[in-house]
C-alpha cells in the first residue's frame, strides 16, 4: 500500500506580521497549517462544526431564504457552502478574508473540496478585514459568522481581539436586524466571552458539537440572538 505524503503546495504572509499559512495536500485532502504551531488549523477532512456553525445559526432566523449574512474568514469554503445551501436567489453573502492567497486556494483544486462556493453568483468576497464590515452594517445583517480564530480571541492576529472586546459585540449588535444572529465558532468554551456576551445586550445559547462526523473531537459554538 503506497502512503500518502503530505505535500506542500504554497505559503502565505498572514498581515501584520501574524506569521506564515502553509498549504498542504494529501491525497485528495487539504491542509494549512500556521508555521510554528503544531498541528493542523484546518482540514478539508474535517469541517462538521463549520458546517453546524452556518445551520444553526440560520436555523434560528425567520426568512433564512433570505438573509443577508456577513462570514469573518473564508477558511476551506466549508462555512460559506453551508449558508449558500440554506438561503435562497434573494440571499446575499459576503465572506471576508484577510489573506489573499486563502482566496485564491480557494479559486483553484482546494475549492472543489467544498462545491466551488466561490462561484455561486451571491458570494461576495471582501479581502480584508471582517471588522469594516460589521461597523458598516448599520442594521443591515441578518447573521454574522465568525470563523477567524481558535477562538474568541486572536491567534495569528491580535487585533482581533477587537471583534471579542465589548466595544466589538456592540459593533456586531447594532449591524445586526433585530432577531438577527451572531454565530462564533471555537475550540473551547470561554465564560468570560459569554459574559460580554449577555453584556452586549445579546441572548446568549452555547453549543457543543462534533468536529468530524458524530465522533471524536468536540467544538464550541456560541449563538447569540438580537432581541
Amino acid at each position: 500500500m503506497k502512503m500518502r505524503i503530505n505535500k506542500l503546495l504554497d505559503r502565505a504572509q498572514i498581515p501584520d506580521n501574524g506569521g506564515e499559512l502553509l498549504l498542504y495536500q494529501r491525497g485528495d485532502e487539504f491542509s494549512i497549517e500556521v508555521a510554528g504551531i503544531s498541528g493542523e488549523l484546518m482540514s478539508t477532512a474535517i469541517h462538521g462544526s463549520e458546517d453546524a456553525l452556518a445551520d444553526l445559526a440560520l436555523q434560528r432566523l425567520r426568512t433564512p431564504s433570505e438573509a443577508h449574512v456577513v462570514i469573518g474568514g473564508l477558511g476551506m469554503g466549508f462555512t460559506l457552502a453551508a449558508v449558500l445551501r440554506l438561503v435562497g436567489n434573494k440571499g446575499r453573502v459576503i465572506v471576508a478574508e484577510l489573506v489573499p492567497e486563502v482566496i485564491k486556494w480557494n479559486q483553484g483544486p482546494m475549492g472543489e473540496r467544498s462545491g466551488n462556493p466561490l462561484s455561486d453568483p451571491r458570494t461576495v468576497v471582501h479581502q480584508g478585514d471582517v471588522l469594516e464590515l460589521i461597523r458598516a452594517g448599520n442594521g443591515s445583517y441578518d447573521a454574522i459568522l465568525l470563523d477567524t480564530d481558535n477562538g474568541p480571541e486572536g491567534l495569528t492576529q491580535p487585533r482581533n481581539n477587537r471583534l471579542y472586546s465589548h466595544r466589538g459585540l456592540r459593533s456586531a449588535y447594532n449591524a445586526l436586524r433585530p432577531g438577527g444572529v451572531l454565530a462564533v465558532w471555537s475550540t473551547h468554551p470561554h465564560d468570560p466571552f459569554t459574559r460580554r456576551l449577555g453584556m452586549a445586550g445579546f441572548r446568549v445559547d452555547e453549543k457543543k458539537v462534533f468536529a468530524h462526523r458524530d465522533k471524536g473531537t468536540k467544538h464550541h459554538l456560541w449563538f447569540a440572538m438580537r432581541p
